[in-house]
């Protein structure tokens, strides 16, 4: 058993030999910023002050070799090794207030075999801010929860717009496609994460988005398209039916509407009856094809943990992308 301090709370817990680092602060209730479980996310990176730490199958693309050695680790991931002071990275300085909140179901919209975009009002009381890239937990009456990033802009007014994948057995989209109604009462906290516009950088911009991962690109795109930004950026969106690709028109239009912007859709695994004439493949493979190198870019990748995985590894390691240009949010399917 080791003895754990959590700086910036002020409270010390003691956690078995064999748990992580989160499961003993959520075992002792405390208010810690987590969202995928599963290594994927980096929702609950923290910094290791002192002691040593097992960092267990934390995901490169999420926590570097680098960011290993200064000290931070995955909360969800890391089992102490000796007495450990942490402190969590994000509640130093949250992008924006997170708050516990209800909101009622305005629309279902089913756009696709198994994706719905769901609107959510949020009462005119309540000031949710948040930035485009970030996402929301969906709070279940089972005590767990669900991330769905923002799909919209905050500046439309007291609404959410999500996307959702229906994954069979889903305790959450099981309720969504079936029994869901508008009107409905659903709370959720946030905003969370960091998935967000570097708008510093001069560089040309690369999205890469697989399946609903579009979300949060979507509402990131659409900002930068208020904001003028001129230089060039480029979507790669991937799918295994073009059905996947369930906003396809919208980033058509896009690509027609702004000089800057370029769209690619792809698809892995077209059927005759799809009649597809686009590109075909996995989509990050289509970014390789297109660019021998990648040494002045900047790269945003959401999707599937194995396609951002993939994606890090080989943009930076045969296509010259710098470590620090490649900022990435994994979707991992939760039940």
């Amino acid at each position: 058993m080791f003895q754990i301090e959590f700086k910036s709370l002020n409270k010390t817990i003691s956690t078995n030999t064999d748990e992580t680092i989160l499961d003993g602060a959520l075992r002792h209730k405390l208010e810690v910023p987590f969202g995928c479980l599963s290594g994927n996310c980096g929702s609950c990176k923290g910094k290791v002050i002192n002691g040593k730490v097992n960092h267990g199958n934390a995901k490169p693309f999420v926590l570097s070799e680098k960011e290993k050695d200064e000290g931070l680790t995955l909360f969800c991931q890391a089992i102490p090794k000796s007495d450990l002071v942490v402190e969590s990275i994000q509640l130093n300085a949250p992008l924006n207030p997170i708050k516990k909140l209800p909101s009622r179901v305005q629309s279902i919209s089913k756009i696709g075999q198994d994706t719905i975009i769901l609107e959510l009002g949020i009462p005119s009381s309540q000031d949710f801010q948040f930035t485009s890239g970030q996402y929301i937990d969906i709070l279940l009456k089972n005590g767990k929860r669900r991330s769905y990033s923002m799909a919209n802009l905050c500046s439309d007014a007291n609404m959410i717009e999500l996307h959702i994948r229906r994954m069979k057995g889903g305790s959450f989209t099981e309720y969504a496609f079936s029994q869901m109604k508008t009107r409905d009462i659903i709370r959720f906290e946030g905003p969370k994460g960091d998935f967000c516009f570097d708008y510093t950088s001069e560089k040309p911009v690369i999205f890469v988005a697989s399946g609903t991962g579009f979300a949060p690109i979507k509402s990131i795109l659409e900002q930068l398209f208020l904001d003028k930004i001129e230089k060039p950026i480029q979507l790669y969106w991937g799918g295994r039916r073009p059905q996947d690709l369930y906003l396809l028109e919208l980033a058509q239009k896009w690509s027609q509407k702004y000089p800057n912007f370029r769209f690619v859709p792809v698809i892995s695994e077209a059927t005759t009856e799809d009649s597809w004439e686009g590109r075909s493949g996995f989509v990050h493979l289509a970014v390789m094809e297109d660019y021998d190198s990648l040494k002045n870019y900047q790269v945003y990748a959401c999707g599937a943990p194995e396609m951002i995985e993939a994606a890090q590894r080989d943009f930076t390691e045969q296509k010259e992308l710098p470590d620090t240009e490649f900022f990435s949010d994994a979707f991992s399917p939760a039940i």
